[in-house]
């Protein structure tokens, strides 16, 4: 039977080059879909939904908080039960639906409350409870395509390869980047030309054109269907996780071996995907899993009889993988926290600043466009370091990628704090000229516009974008490398989980800060009117938070030790063997 598999699965005819035509339009019309739909959603809470800010951006950090964490059910599902075709299938027509509800509670004006006036006084009636409730429908859908889309659609790219062959590796390597230009591309017109349409244009046509994307995107992915290879689900690796920890304390009583590599149960089996990992000393507790005691019974073919009270080193080891990866992970939420300030309160600082083009230009730019300068950053960085940077400190450090993946992230992190510290300063100079000089009018239901340039938000977009193509590229890299290959599914939703948590504490931290600063019903550091709060003051909070995870990062790193694997331990016990005897001096 398993001769039988490998055949089906790297069968040219397929999948391969074949196939990426349906899966990178797939790709390409989804992030359209999604990003047109999700970059300018603050604005239009504010201005279509008449929401106050602080709640629009706490709604917004749960809804992107949810998308993020249901990767992690996502992947399950799709590693256990329904595979990675049926699980997308499912995820693009669920985020079509949600799409198509927003669109139409900016079409129907009675989905939405009447708008606003432009007066300073003027009242706004908040949406009603039909509306509200229909809106967060189009949410919650959108969260069920999200939480299938994200763990998926890269690994199902790759499934259409065959990685054993020069080929297929090449083929995986041509889908990624072909990937992650297209995420670029999709950034790109989603943040000029879809929010120009949404906020100059006609929300109802600028939600229409996402929906329309989306929905092109379904067609592409279905009419594919028979070219593509499916892999079927092998089960959950949880399981395997578990029963280690079920072991462990069942046998939490009984002493370790004075030589446990030689003695405790070690059958890997030949049908595993995982590559075979030695014994380490780390989290000895988890090995009484697999010490062998009078009542343990093996199979014929060397496993277990009763894997709930015995484990084989591999799989222990295995777990090891993953409980090594949390403190680093934990360092990535606090960090996240300086990204969702960059796509929430950056918008609300554009929007009492100057957005013209020039002095005497009519033309303003839309505020979520402003982070388009992050996505610029690093896409225009990351060939400078893959082909300038990396090929230099190779030669200095003599390793294969230049330097670590958690130097990489520790870089990352030091400009994550600069880029709070420079947002604080120029929030303080938007201010200031905000009360020092002629504003620009009144920008509705917040205040006097500022005659600072939007222009001077750049610089701390472009550092977040720096500070993000060192760590979060970094940590890609590290889940899916630190991983067992079993759960490269949920190396992926592992990163997203860590975008939800950081949306829920972001959203946490606001509703803080806002409570125990408040002076008035006006007045607190993150009031509507931006001029009357003092936002610098919360960067400051952000940064110092940040100075506070950097030094908890630099702890974790110098404790955390690779994954290494069987080949690679053999070839340090040989080597050691012929490495001559140093003389004593």
């Amino acid at each position: 039977m398993e001769v039988d598999k490998v055949p089906a699965r790297d069968e040219p005819k397929y999948g391969g080059i074949k196939a990426m035509p349906f899966i990178i339009g797939n790709e390409t019309f989804e992030k359209l879909g999604t990003i047109g739909t999700s970059a300018n959603l603050l604005v239009y809470l504010t201005t279509v939904f008449n929401m106050k800010s602080i709640t629009a951006t706490n709604l917004i950090n749960v809804f992107n908080g949810t998308c993020n964490f249901g990767t992690l059910l996502g992947a399950f599902l799709s590693d256990t039960y329904l595979g990675r075709y049926k699980t997308l299938g499912i995820a693009s027509i669920s985020s079509f639906t949600g799409m198509m509800f927003l669109a139409l509670t900016a079409a129907i004006s009675k989905l939405h409350p009447p708008h606003c006036g432009t007066a300073a006084n003027s009242t706004c009636l908040e949406p009603t409870t039909g509306q509200l409730a229909f809106l967060l429908c189009g949410f919650g859908f959108l969260v069920i395509g999200a939480s299938g889309i994200r763990p998926c659609n890269l690994a199902f790219g790759a499934d259409q390869f065959n990685p054993n062959t020069e080929s297929g590796r090449r083929g995986v390597n041509s889908f990624f980047n072909w990937y992650y230009f297209t995420f670029t591309f999709a950034m790109m017109v989603s943040l000029t030309v879809i929010v120009y349409i949404q906020s100059s244009v006609s929300w109802a046509i600028g939600l229409a054109i996402p929906t329309f994307l989306m929905f092109l995107s379904c067609v592409f992915f279905f009419v594919g269907t028979k070219i593509y290879v499916m892999i079927l689900p092998e089960g959950s690796p949880l399981t395997s996780f578990a029963q280690v920890l079920v072991a462990a304390i069942k046998k939490r009583r009984l002493q370790l071996p004075e030589q446990p590599q030689n003695t405790l149960f070690n059958h890997v089996s030949i049908n595993t995907i995982n590559t075979e990992l030695p014994y380490t000393d780390q989290f000895r507790f988890l090995n009484k899993a697999s010490i062998i005691t009078p009542e343990d019974r093996i199979k014929e073919d060397g496993s277990a009889a009763n894997p709930w009270k015995l484990c084989s080193i591999q799989q222990v080891e295995e777990v090891k993988c993953v409980v090594r990866v949390f403190p680093i992970w934990i360092a990535g939420l606090i960090y996240y926290i300086v990204l969702v300030q960059m796509q929430t309160y950056v918008v609300f600082q554009a929007l009492q600043s100057d957005r013209r083009l020039r002095n005497t230009s009519t033309f303003k730019i839309p505020a979520a466009s402003y982070a388009v300068f992050q996505m610029l950053s690093m896409t225009i960085w990351i060939p400078i370091y893959d082909r300038i940077i990396v090929p230099f400190l190779q030669k200095i450090t003599k390793k294969e990628a230049g330097i670590t993946v958690l130097q990489k992230m520790g870089i990352g992190l030091f400009i994550a704090v600069f880029t709070m510290l420079v947002s604080a300063v120029v929030e303080t100079r938007r201010r200031n000229v905000a009360f020092s000089h002629p504003t620009l009018g009144i920008e509705t239901r917040r205040g006097e516009i500022s005659a600072m340039p939007a222009n001077w938000l750049i610089p701390q977009l472009a550092l977040a974008g720096l500070s993000e193509a060192f760590t979060v590229i970094a940590q890609v890299e590290f889940f899916y490398k630190q991983f067992p290959e079993n759960m490269r599914s949920f190396a992926g939703s592992f990163l997203f989980c860590g975008f939800a948590l950081a949306s829920y504490m972001s959203s946490f931290l606001i509703s803080i800060v806002h409570k125990t600063t408040r002076t008035s019903d006006t007045e607190n550091w993150l009031a509507e009117d931006l001029n009357k709060g003092r936002l610098d003051y919360f960067y400051y909070l952000v940064a110092a938070l940040e100075v506070l995870n950097l030094g908890y990062f630099l702890i974790c790193a110098k404790w955390y030790k690779y994954k290494g694997t069987q080949n690679d331990h053999n070839l340090e016990i040989a080597l050691e063997k012929l490495e001559p005897t140093k003389p004593l001096v």
